[in-house]
């Protein structure tokens, strides 16, 4: 078996790469019946002389290789035929926009493994940046509080080089007492969390956030059962809400009443509930001044992000009133940071988590048969179809919807 690195080739460029030299290194001391190399590229964030240290090959043909590891999509003129592709190829909810990659993918015999389809038997996500788009979004938004302060001042995440150096500027900085609002309960969530906790900012249980004051700056991590109810008035389980979620309405507003920086980490599944619509934001209870919206539904369940942001200019505001973007000084202004590719702005941590998760979940299947049925069930398509779990994409392919 033998494993290629791939260029990242998407515009603009993505630094990040599946597996750093070290993690590449103890592939090959795990696995020493495998062979890998790398493709010769000028953007990620390990230089080629990083990997010829380790004694991997660089070189600038993978044509021979058997398994192709990418970050982002590929462009359709760089794919090789009858090859095995991971990459993240945002086909999979019919994005119209990714449409003809996927038919190039059918049309050159391609076995394309998407890594956001690299699953437990239960469903759950194995692979991803998760955490690192909490870590970045977190950072991102206390920088916002500051652009729009003006009482202190962050430098842009890219401009570090780890989630240490992140914590280390977070630590420097002074602000009045604030109250924090986080959703979620997965990666992001928690990378999220990890930021909070590193600076010292005390959690509090959600009777406590909402019912009581505080002369410190705190925060409250809330699930889906904290802000959406059922409308029938049972509290049953959070699977309950995810098999049905037109049964329940929000109840997200007890929270916007009390809240001063909002972080949006949660996983917004379809038909669910919105957390806030634009009237909701227009309530005179409805107190939130700074949302940085990990997740970034546009024109979703958080109302006031209307587009995604950049990491070039990261901050916008949102007026709940003209319901239209303004400049986040804006006295009217909800301050929103929603960039849509956070990962990006810490690179080297977010390729040696993606790596340590690879080599652990997807890398033995390769050696062990599949037993547990990881390829299997990731797999989109083989021998030029869609495989039967992917059929549902059938449509979409032949341009029907």
């Amino acid at each position: 078996m033998k494993f290629g690195i791939i260029k990242e080739r998407k515009n603009p460029p993505d630094r990040r790469v599946v597996f750093s030299p070290s993690k590449l290194a103890q592939l090959k001391s795990e696995f020493p019946e495998s062979k890998v190399v790398v493709e010769q590229s000028d953007i990620r964030i390990f230089s080629d002389a990083e990997y010829q240290n380790k004694n991997i090959k660089v070189t600038d043909d993978i044509s021979d290789c058997d398994v192709l590891l990418g970050v982002k999509e590929v462009p359709i003129g760089a794919l090789i035929n009858n090859k095995k592709y991971f990459f993240f190829s945002h086909t999979i909810k019919k994005q119209p926009y990714n449409r003809a990659l996927l038919q190039a993918v059918l049309d050159k015999n391609i076995e394309l493994y998407d890594h956001e389809t690299i699953i437990k038997a239960n469903g759950a996500r194995l692979i991803g940046f998760g955490r690192y788009a909490g870590i970045v979004g977190a950072y991102n938004g206390f920088r916002a509080i500051g652009l729009t302060s003006e009482t202190f001042k962050l430098p842009k995440a890219e401009s570090l080089d780890s989630q240490q150096e992140l914590i280390t500027q977070l630590k420097n900085i002074s602000f009045s007492p604030i109250k924090i609002l986080l959703t979620g309960n997965g990666k992001v969530a928690y990378g999220a969390k990890e930021m909070l906790d590193a600076m010292n900012i005390k959690e509090v249980s959600v009777e406590d956030y909402l019912n009581k004051a505080f002369h410190e700056t705190v925060y409250c991590l809330a699930d889906v059962l904290d802000y959406n109810k059922r409308k029938d008035g049972l509290v049953i389980n959070n699977f309950d809400f995810y098999k049905h979620p037109e049964k329940y309405e929000s109840n997200f507003m007890r929270f916007a009443a009390v809240t001063d920086f909002f972080i949006a980490g949660h996983f917004y599944g379809d038909g669910a509930p919105f957390l806030f619509t634009r009237e909701d934001a227009k309530h005179e209870n409805f107190k939130i001044n700074y949302v940085a919206d990990i997740s970034c539904d546009i024109d979703g369940p958080v109302a006031s992000t209307i587009k995604a942001s950049t990491i070039e200019n990261p901050v916008y505001g949102y007026d709940p009133l003209k319901e239209d973007e303004v400049n986040y000084k804006n006295e009217n202004a909800i301050v929103v940071m929603a960039v849509d590719n956070l990962p990006c702005e810490l690179p080297k941590d977010a390729s040696e988590g993606f790596g340590e998760m690879f080599l652990e979940h997807v890398i033995p299947a390769f050696f062990n048969n599949d037993k547990d049925g990881i390829l299997k069930r990731a797999k989109m398509t083989e021998n030029g179809k869609l495989t039967p779990r992917f059929s549902y994409l059938q449509n979409y392919v032949d341009g029907l919807e």
